[in-house]
């Protein structure tokens, strides 16, 4: 066997390696990703649709000037529609300090039947009590984050997140060589097929980064509870071995004053939201208030402080570990909500797409499996003359996705 041969022979066998693995990791994520893709296209416009649908909170208009409420007088009177329930959170949105979100459960890991109310930051008045889990928005969020499954819903859809970028990178090294004998752009008109699988492999090509990018941040938000349990572990233990043997206090000191004991740490800053003792954001005996950037790249950067909530003591401000960072980071790129409409637009675009590059792929692969389809092919392939030789088909399965999601958002 010459050099030559063994070279080409050796470059075969890769090829096949690789069509293998781009096949079949395409083939086991892609009706999940087509469920993502189809889901994450409303969540990108989550504000608005809730806008149309009248499901967002409106605040009224005040004079600039107006002076907020003390944050003790906003959780007497959220407590005071639900006297049952314990403080977990108080929340604003990113872009509206106008008014709180705070919410309300049986215990402070309740994960069912907990309560939001809206109260506004200057009065603390009650504008409303929104129900997030109902309604078209709360299902399409569900099944994009956790199929309804809960952890084991956000691991196995991080599962299918890993295997399309397999199906990305497999994607990448076959399209080279099987796309070689047309230009770049180029869709045949010769027949369905065809056209198909061209506008697949050139869409794919054109979403590859933004692809990559939503399909990785995608699954490391499915890892978001386990890092925030880690974190628990691994910083949050040190700081409470003063705490050994001591129960949680029972009468929780002024939130108030513990906002503005952590405020006061880094003024630079802003609030981005408050953990009562107990929740997974904190410890049993603090409160755990998270400061943000105040521009726009790192707004979405927080800054934990812990304040004893029985005493009002400022106990620790331990910076978040990298991969904290990196899931903060993540969550507003998943679903391209820190650049505004524009950006949204955009984001959609490639969502669009890339629905288009898995059910192209999907149309593809089915296809091949009806032998009366493929020998009507195979026919047509003997009877047309192209002017250009034909490339091999490259494995016709998808390999571009967006992928997750919480907080979370998301």
């Amino acid at each position: 066997m010459t050099t030559k041969t063994a070279k080409a022979t050796m470059s075969s066998r890769r090829i096949k390696t690789w069509t293998w693995v781009h096949k079949w990791s395409s083939l086991v994520c892609t009706v999940f990703m087509l469920l993502l893709c189809l889901t994450g296209l409303p969540l990108i416009f989550h504000h608005e649709i809730g806008h149309l649908l009248g499901t967002e909170v409106e605040a009224p208009d005040l004079p600039k000037d107006t002076p907020h409420a003390s944050l003790d007088q906003v959780m007497q009177v959220a407590q005071g529609l639900h006297p049952g329930k314990v403080p977990m959170f108080l929340t604003q949105e990113l872009d509206d300090n106008r008014f709180w979100y705070v919410t309300l459960g049986d215990t402070p890991t309740s994960e069912e039947n907990n309560k939001t109310v809206a109260v506004d930051a200057r009065t603390a008045a009650v504008l409303a009590q929104p129900k997030f889990d109902e309604g078209f928005m709360y299902v399409m969020f569900k099944l994009h984050v956790d199929l309804f499954a809960g952890l084991a819903g956000k691991l196995f859809l991080g599962l299918m997140g890993l295997l399309l970028l397999v199906a990305i990178v497999s994607g990448v090294v076959l399209y080279a060589p099987f796309m070689r004998k047309l230009d770049f752009g180029e869709v045949r008109q010769t027949r369905p097929r065809a056209k198909w699988l061209d506008l697949h492999n050139l869409l794919g090509i054109v979403t590859l980064v933004w692809a990559f990018t939503v399909g990785a941040t995608g699954m490391i938000n499915t890892w978001a509870d386990l890092l925030i349990k880690y974190w628990q572990y691994d910083q949050l233990s040190a700081l409470l071995a003063p705490y050994q043997g001591q129960k949680p206090p029972a009468q929780l000191a002024s939130v108030q004053q513990a906002t503005s004991l952590a405020t006061g740490l880094a003024p630079e800053m802003k609030l981005a939201f408050i953990a009562f003792p107990g929740t997974s954001f904190s410890s049993p005996h603090h409160y755990t208030v998270f400061l943000r950037g105040n521009e726009p790249f790192n707004s979405r950067l927080l800054k934990p402080v812990l304040v004893d909530a029985g005493t009002n003591v400022l106990t620790a401000s331990p910076p978040l570990p990298w991969y904290l960072t990196a899931l903060l980071v993540s969550q507003p790129l998943h679903f391209g909500d820190y650049g505004g409409m524009p950006m949204q637009i955009i984001w959609a675009l490639l969502d669009i797409a890339t629905i288009i590059v898995l059910g192209s792929g999907l149309y593809l692969w089915l296809g091949r499996r009806n032998p009366a389809k493929a020998a009507k092919a195979a026919q047509s392939e003997k009877t047309e003359k192209p002017d250009k030789p034909e490339p091999t088909e490259i494995a016709p399965e998808p390999h571009a996705a967006r992928h997750e999601t919480t907080g979370g958002a998301a």
